[in-house]
């Protein structure tokens, strides 16, 4: 894990963006569509993690961005290449877009300031979204990646930032995959070699440092 003054040095709330990736009702929600990973992202205390560094950055001054995944109720424009996709059309929750399945999932407050991406394809939310050029208009350098699922959209955003230039950070307690023994060999095997680790815990007390 990176100390406190290498944490400062990235985490500056000028230059630092908080993401939290499909932390939506439909996803991680009571009625989601995947119960399996909705539990997993509660019982592992992922969820809360995330609202814990949600507050965290709006009382520091960092801008925070939610991504969310939608479809349109007949679906055009949406993916089908993969069978995930396929499988999803199959789901009793649908993703769908107005509906509460596609809310930001309590306990994360959303703000006034925070910005809302929603997407309809793919599996990024970083690719082919707004997202990207939300962070360059905000004049982000470092890109902190929560939310779920760290089997699929966690490591997709994790390389699209660092492909598109973004010092990334990850908190691995504030992330959430299935079975609950994946994501810990993933984050060892896999975003270890290009992103900055760290946890909630360490990530706020940084930010109250620098704030002093």
């Amino acid at each position: 894990m990176p100390s406190y003054d290498q944490l400062r040095e990235v985490l500056d709330p000028a230059t630092a963006v908080l993401l939290t990736v499909e932390c939506q009702q439909g996803v991680v929600g009571p009625d989601s569509a995947l119960p399996e990973l909705a539990e997993e992202a509660r019982s592992s205390g992922a969820l809360t993690n995330v609202a814990r560094l949600v507050e965290g950055a709006h009382a520091r001054g960092l801008q925070v961005i939610h991504a969310i995944a939608e479809r349109r109720p007949d679906g055009r424009g949406a993916n089908r290449n993969a069978r995930l996709f396929r499988a999803a059309e199959r789901l009793p929750v649908q993703q769908l877009s107005g509906t509460t399945a596609v809310r930001v999932a309590a306990p994360i407050e959303v703000t006034e300031e925070d910005l809302v991406v929603r997407r309809l394809h793919g599996l990024s939310p970083l690719h082919g979204t707004e997202v990207d050029a939300l962070l360059r208009n905000l004049g982000c350098r470092t890109l902190v990646v929560t939310g779920v699922s760290a089997n699929v959209a966690i490591p997709n955003a994790v390389f699209d930032a660092v492909n598109r230039g973004y010092t990334v950070v990850v908190p691995t307690d504030a992330i959430a995959g299935v079975p609950s023994e994946y994501t810990p060999a993933m984050i060892r095997n896999t975003l270890a070699l290009v992103a900055t680790l760290t946890t909630t815990a360490e990530l706020l007390a940084a930010l109250r440092v620098r704030r002093g």
